[in-house]
C-alpha cells in the first residue's frame, strides 16, 4: 500500500492567518487519522519578505496549537532541504529540462511591453493573457536582447484549447480551459526565482506529497500546476481545496472583522486545546456532533469525507463560549501563569513572591469561570489593583440614601477594631447587622460592594472584602463618605 504524505507550506512573510492555521490543522488531521506523513515545507523564495524571525513563529504558533510534524527543516527527512531557498538549484535543473525538450523558453519581454500588451487585449474585449511574442525568438534575436541587458524569464508553455479536469476531494469534479490561465506562465523570475506554481510541483514531486490540502484561493493554480506535473512526468497528487473562512457578514476573514492572526488570540490568553477544537469544526462536523471534544477524540472521528463545501463563519462568540469551557476545566494555577503577563503589562503586579502568588491565585478563582480569554482579567479584577475606584453619578446618588449612609457608617465602626477581614467574622456581622439596622437584601448588600469596588455586581462580597484586606476597604470607605458629604 503506498504511503500518504501530506505538507504544510506556509511563507515566513508575517504573521500565521487564521485560514492557514486552518489549513494546517487539516493537513495534521489527516495526517494523523491516515497514518500519513506531515511534512513543514518553509516557501521563502520571496527573500525581500521572508525572515528567520517570522519562520520561528511558525514553529512557535505551529506547536502552541499542538500540530506536529514528522519531517522539516527542523526534523531532517529523505527529500530535503525543507526551505526552498535551499533548494534553488533543483529547480533550475528542472527548468533547464522543459527548455531543452521545447516546453519552456526565455521571454525578454520588458514590463512596458506587457503592459501594452495588456492594454491592447483589455481594448479587444479580450481576457488578457501573455502573447508569446517570445516563444520562437531566433538566436539572432535573444543575443540582440542580451546585448541590450535584457535579463530573462523563463515561461512555460501553456497549451492551447486544452481541457484540464481534477477530481477535488472537497469540491468534486473541477473543469477549466487553459486559454483561461493566462498564456504562458512565468516559472522562473528574471532574478532567478521560482515562481510558487512552479517550485511548488517541484517540491511536491520530489517529496512525494500524496495529498495537497489546502484552501479554495488556490483553486485556479491546481491546473496550472497539473500542466507542469504533466510536462516533468510527475505523478499528481490528489487534491482538496478547503473552503475559506467568512467574517460574521459572510465576506472573507479580514482585519475588519477583529484578530485574523492566530498569534494574537494566544496573546489574549486563548486556550490551544479550545482553538484547536474550534478550528477543526470550521467545515468539518463528526458524526454525533459532539462540539467539545479533546485533541484526541478529534482525531479519532476526523474523516475527510465530512468536511463541508460551504464556506463556514468565523464566530467569536463560539470561539469565546468554548474558551470559557476549556478554561472552567483548567487548574486555577494554569491561569494564573497565563495571566501574570496581562497583570505586568498592566502595571498592577511586578515581581511575585509565594505569599502574592497565593493572594492572586484566590483572585483569579473568583473570575475564573467567568472569562472568555484569558485577558480580560485586566478589567475583571481591576478592583484589587488599583489604589482608588471610580464611581458613576448614579452609584453616588445611591450611596446618598440614609440607608446606604448607615450601612456604610456601620461597617466602618465594624472594622474599626478588627486587625484583618475573615469571611466568616464579616458574614457573622453581616447577619447579625441586617436586623440591628432593620435593612436588608440589596439595600444592605449593595451600598458596601459599590462603595469597596465601584461595582454593582460581582463575586461572592465577603471574599472580595477579605482579598482587599482591611486598609484598603477603609480608606474607600472614608472616600466614598467624603465624597457623597
Amino acid at each position: 500500500m503506498k504511503e500518504f504524505r501530506v505538507r504544510f507550506a506556509p511563507s515566513p512573510t508575517g504573521p500565521i492567518h487564521i485560514g492557514n492555521i486552518r489549513t494546517a490543522l487539516f493537513n495534521y488531521l489527516f495526517s494523523r487519522s491516515e497514518g500519513a506523513t506531515f511534512v513543514l515545507r518553509i516557501e521563502d523564495t520571496d527573500l525581500e519578505r521572508s525572515s528567520k524571525e517570522f519562520e520561528e513563529l511558525i514553529f512557535k504558533e505551529l506547536k502552541w496549537l499542538g500540530i506536529e510534524w514528522d519531517e522539516g527543516p527542523d526534523k531532517p527527512g529523505p527529500y530535503g532541504p525543507y526551505r526552498q531557498s535551499e533548494r534553488l538549484e533543483i529547480y533550475h535543473r528542472f527548468a533547464q529540462k522543459l527548455i531543452e525538450e521545447k516546453k519552456a523558453y526565455r521571454c525578454y519581454c520588458t514590463p512596458e511591453e506587457l503592459e501594452e500588451d495588456r492594454k491592447k487585449a483589455i481594448e479587444r474585449g479580450e481576457i488578457p493573457r501573455y502573447s508569446g511574442r517570445c516563444r520562437y525568438l531566433t538566436k539572432e534575436q535573444e543575443e540582440t536582447f542580451i546585448r541590450e541587458g535584457r535579463k530573462p524569464v523563463i515561461r512555460f508553455m501553456v497549451p492551447d484549447d486544452e481541457v484540464i479536469e481534477f477530481e477535488d476531494m472537497i469540491k468534486g469534479k473541477i473543469t477549466i480551459k487553459s486559454d483561461t490561465l493566462g498564456g504562458d506562465m512565468v516559472i522562473i523570475k528574471s532574478d532567478g526565482m521560482p515562481t510558487y506554481n512552479f517550485a511548488v510541483v517541484i517540491d511536491d514531486a520530489l517529496m512525494k506529497i500524496t495529498h495537497v490540502i489546502r484552501g479554495e484561493d488556490h483553486i485556479y493554480n491546481t491546473p496550472k500546476q497539473i500542466l507542469i506535473y504533466k510536462a516533468l512526468g510527475f505523478e499528481i497528487p490528489k487534491f482538496a481545496h478547503a473552503p475559506l473562512i467568512l467574517g460574521p457578514d459572510r465576506t472573507k476573514l479580514s482585519k475588519r472583522h477583529g484578530h485574523t492572526y492566530i498569534g494574537q488570540y494566544r496573546e489574549l490568553g486563548y486556550l490551544p486545546e479550545a482553538m484547536f477544537n474550534f478550528l477543526s469544526l470550521l467545515s468539518w462536523y463528526p458524526k454525533d456532533n459532539v462540539e467539545l471534544m479533546s485533541k484526541e477524540e478529534i482525531i479519532r472521528k476526523f474523516n475527510f469525507k465530512r468536511i463541508h463545501k460551504s464556506n463556514p463563519v468565523f464566530d467569536i462568540e463560539k470561539l469565546n463560549w468554548m474558551n470559557q469551557q476549556y478554561i472552567q476545566k483548567s487548574p486555577v494555577e494554569r491561569i494564573v501563569d497565563l495571566a501574570i503577563p496581562h497583570l505586568k503589562k498592566a502595571g498592577y503586579i511586578d515581581e511575585i513572591d509565594e505569599l502574592r502568588y497565593n493572594w492572586l491565585k484566590d483572585v483569579i478563582s473568583l473570575y475564573k469561570d467567568g472569562l472568555s480569554y484569558v485577558a480580560q482579567i485586566v478589567d475583571m479584577a481591576k478592583t484589587f489593583f488599583v489604589e482608588e475606584v471610580d464611581y458613576t453619578g448614579e452609584m453616588i446618588e445611591f450611596l446618598k440614601s440614609p440607608n446606604s449612609i448607615k450601612v456604610l457608617e456601620a461597617f466602618k465602626g465594624y472594622l474599626k477594631d478588627k486587625s484583618e477581614i475573615t469571611e466568616d467574622d464579616v458574614r457573622e456581622w453581616m447577619k447579625k447587622a441586617q436586623k440591628e439596622l432593620g435593612v436588608k437584601g440589596k439595600e444592605f448588600f449593595m451600598p458596601i460592594r459599590i462603595a469597596v469596588t465601584g461595582e454593582k455586581h460581582g463575586p461572592e462580597l465577603v471574599k472580595v472584602l477579605a482579598l482587599l484586606g482591611k486598609n484598603r476597604v477603609v480608606k474607600r470607605l472614608d472616600r466614598v463618605l467624603n465624597l457623597i458629604e
